[in-house]
């Protein structure tokens, strides 16, 4: 059995509601990339048909206990012909820690564009560096991650690419929320970088305060894919990070856009 699916496995409890396990040593914060993934699990559970998720918004409001469940309620917002929306809560022993609004519609025709016409290093030729950092919550050995940062350009490029070291069902739904997990991962450590610091050396007061994610494409999480990450503005101790999720052949599978606390100590 694989810890990383039975984390994304949740369980019903009453009309509208799952459970989701908890993950990590008893007493850490909880890893925010399973918030989200859950959150974005219970949201799809309520939604029938051929709609897919297009786009989910999540709001940090308190850390979690890493090894405690955690309970996710759904309102259904809207359900139309070809779109939907559910506003999804976390709690754990009835304390609300996360909201998050998740979009849904049916695929349409329309203009596409998103290939890059070129690609970074392959990972093959990187080394296997695992995460920026600690990550107990993580079961990190079925998790390929290698990391390349770049200040080539006159700025911080994060470079993390990421696979599953197990090949998964042909579930579209199953990759996504894989690849909702994994993009928390130190996702704004980015702010922390263009000043020579880092999350993982805990000079500054850290955290993903609001994180949201558009869907593009479909991807395969045991393929590898990039996730390249800059930090284009911080003030007033938060700052935001914009990340491109990008699959083995160039083409940009979802966009993401965090917002994090980088606070003085």
């Amino acid at each position: 059995m694989s810890a990383l699916l039975d984390l994304l496995t949740l369980t019903p409890d009453g009309e509208d509601g799952w459970v989701g396990p908890g993950a990590g040593p008893v007493g850490k914060r909880s890893f925010g990339g399973l918030f989200a993934a859950q959150s974005l699990a219970a949201a799809c559970c309520s939604v029938a048909g051929d709609k897919r998720p297009t786009n989910m918004h999540l709001q940090f409001l308190r850390g979690g206990e890493a090894g405690d469940s955690s309970d996710y309620r759904v309102e259904r917002i809207y359900d139309g012909r070809t779109a939907a929306a559910r506003r999804v809560e976390t709690r754990q022993h009835g304390r609300l820690l996360n909201t998050a609004t998740v979009s849904f519609s049916v695929p349409l025709a329309g203009p596409e564009h998103g290939i890059r016409s070129s690609m970074p290093a392959h990972p093959d030729t990187l080394e296997q560096t695992g995460p920026p950092g600690p990550a107990p919550s993580l079961p990190l050995d079925e998790l390929d991650i290698r990391v390349a940062d770049d200040r080539s350009g006159g700025e911080f490029v994060r470079r993390m690419w990421w696979r599953t070291r197990f090949d998964l069902p042909a579930q579209d739904l199953l990759h996504t929320l894989v690849a909702v997990y994994v993009t928390d991962l130190y996702g704004i450590d980015p702010i922390l970088q263009v000043h020579g610091h880092a999350m993982a050396a805990r000079t500054h007061r850290g955290g993903t305060t609001d994180s949201s994610i558009w869907f593009h494409q479909p991807l395969r999480a045991d393929q590898w894919n990039l996730l390249e990450s800059r930090s284009p503005a911080a003030a007033g101790g938060r700052g935001v990070v914009t990340a491109s999720l990008v699959r083995e052949d160039g083409v940009i599978a979802a966009t993401v856009v965090q917002e994090g606390l980088a606070a003085d100590r």
